[in-house]
């Protein structure tokens, strides 16, 4: 649930703290008072796009951020995927923190409980706590994907659809395969003949990993073996056997020194750099009289490098590669050719198609028969939700339209089928329902479908826009009764809808010296019935209106 929702500098708001609570609440206003401003900041908090505009005029950085009280059913699989998206636990899991920034260069920055996060982590966290229905929600019902979706949402049948749409890629793939191999013929053939041709040099060959490397350096000490022996054997002469040697010379040095630290201890440290110079020039000279021991000018040896060396550089350039990546191509060549030939096996294909198409088949039917189901029920319920709001007699059939071969969403279309009134038949909804009549069922569906939701805050932002009326009050008795089990904010222009509300929000604007600044009032039961008898009379509120907007509150 939603519990508080801060506002800094966006659009007209410069500051803003809202604390919200379960039940319904309405949001109501004089029209660009701002009333949709809070809805579109909480969108950004849930990861829509950011636009630099949306910062308030004057100001460098705009900053929102949501506090969700986490309810008991959804906190070990929140918990689990923050865990697993590498975020800390606020509260024990019992709360999250969303945040947005964006910056006047268009930059934004997002936060899930004070980390660093993605859009695409905020859209995740966010669809598990919000569900936001637009004033423009019913544009969607005309198109078919949208209707496919809502039917599967509804009935809990996502994770099947996506079994469905993941078996009919992997069995369009195949039969891909298939005919690219059934269509090859000869060129196919050169090719696994080429392959097999570069996979048997290569194999003769046998590089291995690091072979160029290791290589190119026995190469290299091999090539200069008379100039490492006379240079290695010099410096032992200057070292050790010359009459002058370095050590002999050393080895005086540190007597001498030695011998004048007992008359000045000041010399000590002198004395004891000495002593370790004259070690280390000792491992030096023991190491090189070893190195000159081993060393092995091999002029075969030699030969056999050179010969090994042409031949993986030839090679290399034969097949346009670096040396060093012979290895590489070694084993690339062979998973080519076998994925080649595995390709060409062509009964071996059509089994496997015929498998994968048993595969889809399986789980397109068992998501038909569960459409069906599922088309029929939510069918009857809007149908029944229909009479109510100005639609007697009318009726909604969810209609699944076989597809010939079926496709990645199943073996049916899903089409909203639609009858105005008693006895006519049901037509497309894009071509039977006008206006005020798709609002109104799309705001059925919506408040239908929103009760088997699992999510615990639903917006309706305007979703009653073309009622009024009777109908208007239905709308509000079905979004009070919906309060009982979700929280709801709802942005209305209708009297009669607020007056169900549990709670009451007034949003107003003013002028602060040339700026606009947006002010949200929490109603009180007399501020309630100066709004309502606003919303019912224009700018001119009379007693009549307030009488009026008394008995609309006293019925709730």
């Amino acid at each position: 649930m939603l519990q508080t929702i801060s506002l800094r500098d966006f659009v007209i708001v410069d500051q803003l703290e809202l604390d919200l609570t379960s039940g319904f609440t309405v949001l109501t206003g004089e029209t660009g008072a701002g009333k949709s401003i809070l809805l579109d900041a909480l969108s950004l908090a849930l990861g829509e796009r950011a636009d630099s505009s949306q910062i308030r005029e004057g100001c460098n950085r705009a900053e929102i951020s949501a506090l969700f009280r986490i309810e008991p059913n959804q906190s070990k699989e929140l918990s689990k995927w923050l865990d697993e998206q590498g975020f800390p636990l606020e509260d024990d899991g019992q709360s999250l923190v969303l945040k947005r920034t964006v910056e006047a260069n268009g930059r934004s920055r997002a936060f899930i409980n004070g980390s660093v996060a993605t859009l695409t982590q905020l859209r995740e966290a966010g669809d598990q706590l919000v569900d936001i229905h637009g004033q423009h929600a019913h544009q969607l019902l005309l198109k078919g994907g949208a209707q496919r979706e809502l039917l599967d949402s509804h009935a809990g049948l996502l994770p099947l659809a996506s079994e469905v749409a993941t078996a009919f890629k992997t069995l369009a793939d195949s039969r891909r395969r298939l005919e690219q191999a059934e269509n090859a013929g000869q060129d196919v053939e050169r090719e696994r003949e080429r392959l097999q041709w570069q996979l048997d040099e290569l194999t003769d060959l046998s590089p291995q990993e690091g072979e160029w490397a290791n290589i190119q350096s026995e190469h290299a000490r091999l090539a200069n073996g008379a100039k490492l022996i006379g240079g290695c054997q010099e410096a032992v002469d200057i070292l050790s056997d010359a009459d002058n040697s370095l050590e002999s010379t050393l080895s005086k040095v540190c007597v001498n020194i030695s011998a004048l630290a007992e008359h000045d201890p000041s010399l000590s440290d002198i004395s004891q750099s000495l002593e370790s110079a004259s070690i280390q020039l000792d491992e030096a000279i023991h190491g090189l009289n070893r190195y000159l021991q081993k060393i092995d000018l091999d002029p075969a040896r030699l030969a056999q490098v050179e010969e090994r060396m042409q031949a993986l550089h030839s090679a290399a350039r034969k097949y346009r590669a670096e040396t060093d990546e012979l290895p590489k191509l070694l084993l690339e060549t062979a998973e080519r050719l076998d994925a080649l030939t595995a390709s060409q096996n062509i009964e071996a294909l059509r089994e496997q198609v015929k498998q994968e198409e048993a595969t889809y088949l399986k789980l397109a039917k068992q998501l038909t028969q569960k459409r069906s189901k599922a088309a029929k029920e939510l069918g009857e319920l809007v149908t029944s939700a229909m009479q109510d709001l100005s639609m007697a007699g009318g009726r909604l059939e969810i209609a699944l339209v076989p597809l010939n071969e079926g496709g990645s969403h199943g073996l049916e279309q899903i089409e909203f089928l639609v009858a105005g009134h008693a006895g006519s038949t049901p037509r497309s909804l894009a071509k039977v329902a006008s206006g005020g009549e798709l609002a109104r069922i799309s705001l059925a569906i919506s408040v239908i479908t929103s009760k088997a939701s699992f999510t615990p805050t639903l917006i309706f932002d305007e979703v009653d826009a073309g009622i009024g009326g009777a109908v208007a009050e239905t709308v509000g008795k079905l979004l009070h009764q919906l309060g009982q089990s979700h929280q709801i904010l709802c942005v209305t222009h209708l009297p009669q809808v607020a007056a169900q509300g549990n709670h009451h929000f007034k949003i107003s604007k003013s002028q602060s010296g040339e700026k606009t600044v947006s002010h949200v009032q929490v109603l009180g039961r007399t501020e309630r019935v100066e709004e309502v008898a606003r919303m019912l009379g224009g700018a001119t509120i009379t007693d009549t209106t307030r009488r009026h907007a008394r008995e609309l509150l006293e019925q709730n």
